[in-house]
Parts: C-alpha cells; structure tokens; sequence
C-alpha cells in the first residue's frame, strides 16, 4: 500500500465508500466525478484528493495502474472497456455489464491485453463468507445438499434496474462461489411488479447443479424489515450467515436419526456461533485488487466469475 496508482470513477452513493478506503489505503490517486455538486461535498472530507472532470486525465496517465468503477450499471461496458484498452487493470462494480456479450468481449480484452479485470462481488471479501468456504472445503458440513439466500428490505427501489439485478449478483456469486465455480442449471424465476411499471420489486430464483445440489435465492426491496441471511444445509451440519445480526455466523449441528430404520427423526442441537477476524468487505476487496495489480494474479472475482453471475442473471430475467 502507500503508491497512488489507483482512480476512482464515480464518487456519488456508492463511490463514496471507495473513495473513503482508497484514501485511508494510501493508494488514491485521483477522483473523475461529473457532478459539482459530488465534488463539492467529497472535498469537504477530503481536502488533499485531486477532483477531474476529464477522462484524459486518467486515461493518458501512466501513474495510474489501477481504476475502480462505481457507476450506473449501463456504464460499465463501456468505460471498463475504454480504461482496459488503455492499459489500465479495471475493477467494476456489480453487475459486469447488462449483457453476456459484452461481458464476453470485456473478459477477451482483459486477456488479449494481459490485464486485470475484477468484478465488485463484495460479500466474497466477507470475512463470515470465507469462514463457510473453508468449513464447506475442509467437509465440515459433510455432503451439501441445498443453499438458499434471502436479501429483503424496504430499502431503495430503483427505475432503471429491477431488484434481479440490484440485489440478486451478491447471492449468486456467493452460491457460485460455493460450488466451485460451477454454472447453476435449469433454473427458473418468478416475480412481482408492484411500484413502477416493467420493474420487478420482488423475485424468486431457483437452480441446481451436476451433483444434485439445489438452492434458491429470494430478494425484495418491499419488505417490512432488513434480513440478509445465507444458509447452507449439509448432510452433517447446517451454517446460517446472517449479516444483520451481531454475531454473524452460525452453525447447527442438527442430525437425522431413523426410528427402527423406518421414519426419519429429526434430533436438533444448539446451535454454535462460529467466530472469525472482523474485516471491512470492502476495504478486503480493494487490498485484494491492488495487490492482484501488483503480483498479476487472477483475482477471486475475476472476468470469468463475473461472467457466470451475469449468465444466471440474464437466464433468470428470461424465465421473469
């Protein structure tokens, strides 16, 4: 950390939160912003950081290795596409593009041209997360049989994407993750448009995979309370994460017992609260990226993962 060869592009609601981790990091060189207003409430924090209006600025400078996207989702082929072609390593925010073409030609560039491309699936950068991938790989939960996600609040409704794509990308990428990689099948969607015509406000998404695991993932932003909770149900054991709540994460121990080898009994246990380090996600993210500039490693959230994600987003929106 320390050398300022990172952009930023976009400092408004989510910007804002890169911007304050690029700067304790050490390593922001400059903001493009477009509004006055943005740039005007930014300096008032941080008074050192060098504004722009001007691409050229970013792309034409050689100090800069690095640039982070954190703009309208209808933005990002187009400028991840413009900075990689400028020699730039690109980490872009969720989704990678509105498309699996486009998000196809990004992944070729990146690997024509030798740089980096990283998606902003955060909540794999979550110290909690990390803890349920290492349980499921070190066979913790025994075989897993069903993984289902719900992201639910009465949060912010947006017009120009439905909540499939707001919120859905963190879910899949976690379950993806899961499964090492492997592409969901035979999956199927449903869901409801209450507020603004044409965009959905609440969906259903379920899936399976090869070795007959299923799952699904259920988002809403018309929801009377916040719940953002991942379950995983093995053979041996269960794990809950629930980022709402103050410990995180959970494990259940439960297990099935046949009464004369016949009917199927259900012994539950205590759960046991599973701790971790506490990290920042986001700030774990950025680190993950600088030093993927540094030692040219495939980031964990690389192109390709971003691209599975986008595939199971756009054959989710079909079946809507």
């Amino acid at each position: 950390m320390g050398k300022k060869n990172i952009a930023l592009v976009g400092a408004g609601y989510w910007g804002k939160n890169h911007l304050k981790n690029l700067y304790h990091l050490g390593v922001l060189n400059r903001v493009l912003e477009l509004s006055d207003d943005i740039i005007a409430l930014r300096r008032k924090d941080y008074p050192g950081v060098i504004f722009t209006k001007e691409e050229n600025d970013i792309l034409e400078n050689d100090d800069i290795q690095g640039v982070v996207l954190a703009v309208p989702a209808e933005l990002h082929y187009r400028l991840a596409k413009k900075y990689l072609l400028a020699g730039k390593d690109v980490l872009v925010e969720k989704p990678l593009s509105l498309n699996t073409a486009d998000g196809e030609e990004l992944v070729q560039i990146a690997k024509e041209h030798g740089r980096i491309l990283m998606v902003g699936h955060i909540l794999q950068y979550h110290p909690a997360v990390m803890k349920i991938k290492e349980l499921v790989d070190a066979g913790e939960l025994g075989d897993i049989r069903y993984i289902y996600s719900n992201r639910l609040n009465m949060g912010k409704l947006r017009t120009e994407e439905n909540v499939l794509w707001s919120f859905a990308p963190h879910d899949i990428s976690l379950v993806v993750m899961l499964m090492n990689g492997e592409m969901p099948q035979n999956i199927e969607a449903a869901g409801g448009t209450y507020v603004t015509e044409g965009i959905a406000d609440t969906t259903m998404t379920t899936f399976g995979f090869s070795n007959g695991v299923r799952g699904h993932i259920f988002v809403s932003w018309l929801h009377p309370f916040k719940e953002q909770k991942l379950v995983v149900i093995g053979s041996e054991k269960m794990i809950v994460f629930d980022d709402v709540s103050k410990e995180k994460l959970f494990l259940y121990p439960h297990k099935i017992e046949w009464d004369g080898a016949k009917v199927p009994v259900a012994k539950k246990a205590e759960y046991e609260v599973v701790t971790f380090e506490p990290k920042q996600p986001l700030e774990e993210e950025l680190k993950h990226f600088i030093a993927c500039i540094e030692t040219r490693e495939t980031p964990k959230t690389d192109g390709v993962e971003g691209l599975t994600v986008l595939r199971v987003l756009e054959q989710a929106q079909q079946k809507l």
